[in-house]
């Protein structure tokens, strides 16, 4: 596992077995994935797929560029992937005036073609012999039958075509929660999350013996995700902020009521409470991700972490690392 970027600005890890290797999210500009693959020593070429646990902005925001440009598939939820492609989509917005001007015109427009094919019809109508046909205004020339014209511009050129589709992939692969999947020889067991997108999701990665979990962006631990992540020898989890931080930090009230939510992110203590109660204590690593620049202190989410793992931490288990939001994290190998 190398997390190449974790946080509210950009969220990206690379998962790997001998033959095959995943992204997990394109938080950050296609530039800056390359650029930080190149710097923790991952050949952006070797990637097999990208796997998106969910559509906010921070999770994909290279997602498109990157994908097209190594020409690999990606594999969203249904759900995901519609919204997804929504947030690409543009919006425009009227004001009640302009639509009531816009429909005057449209109702001006259907009155004058409305009186174009009239004036049209009369003057066939006039020109038409006793078998119907048209005929021509010479007398000389030859009967004409109408022939539906090819689609063209007010030049005479071929319609040109559509704009490019922002959220054109080279392919789209569909999982979902609960159901296993491989993607070479990593399998692959996605779980639901409680967070505030569509369909969002956490993972954990099998491949030669090895459980790698990856469980970031939620507001609670529910009892599917215990059950989910349990076994793991390298876990990857969300310590977002420490409450007192966040209470007392500059976030607008509103944004501080959505972090805090059961949809939200998951403080230090919160996840101090797990690995506390509910941990099993085999995993080799803990890597503490997410952690916000704002509301949150690396050493306090590191100490809070440590302080609940208690007696287990060992040299060869239970080290706690964490993953930062402006540099790589040195590759996990088991």
């Amino acid at each position: 596992m190398t997390v190449l970027a974790s946080g509210s600005k950009g969220n990206s890890t690379v998962v790997a077995s001998s033959r095959t290797r995943v992204l997990v999210d394109a938080g950050l500009s296609c530039r800056e994935l390359l650029r930080r693959m190149a710097v923790a020593g991952e050949d952006p070429a070797g990637l097999d797929a990208i796997l998106i646990t969910h559509e906010h902005l921070d999770h994909v925001a290279g997602l498109a560029v990157l994908a097209r440009r190594l020409r690999i598939p990606v594999f969203f939820t249904e759900p995901t992937h519609r919204a997804w492609v929504r947030m690409l989509t543009p919006k425009t917005t009227m004001s009640y005036a302009k639509w009531l001007d816009r429909l005057q015109r449209e109702k001006e427009d259907r009155a004058a073609a409305i009186a174009i094919e009239s004036a049209d019809e009369l003057a066939a109508d006039n020109r038409r012999d006793a078998s119907g046909a048209l005929r021509s205004e010479d007398p000389n020339a030859p009967l004409e039958l109408p022939i539906e014209a090819e689609p063209c511009d007010a030049d005479g050129a071929t319609m040109p075509a559509a704009k490019a589709d922002p959220s054109f992939l080279p392919a789209v692969e569909y999982f979902r929660a609960g159901t296993n999947f491989a993607i070479g020889d990593i399998g692959i067991t996605p779980f639901t999350i409680p967070h505030d997108a569509a369909d969002p999701c956490g993972f954990v990665f099998e491949a030669e013996g090895i459980r790698m979990a990856l469980a970031t962006d939620l507001g609670y631990m529910p009892p599917n995700v215990k059950q989910a992540i349990a076994g793991s020898d390298v876990l990857l989890l969300e310590s977002n902020h420490d409450l007192e931080m966040l209470r007392d930090g500059p976030y607008p009230w509103s944004v501080k009521q959505r972090v805090l939510s059961r949809v939200g992110h998951l403080s230090n203590a919160a996840t101090a409470e797990f690995l506390a109660r509910d941990y099993d204590g085999g995993a080799a690593y803990i890597v503490l991700g997410h952690l916000s620049e704002s509301n949150n202190v690396p050493e306090l989410a590191r100490i809070s972490a440590e302080e609940a793992i208690g007696g287990r931490m060992s040299l060869l288990g239970n080290r706690v690392l964490l993953a930062a939001q402006s540099e790589p994290l040195a590759p996990i190998c088991l």
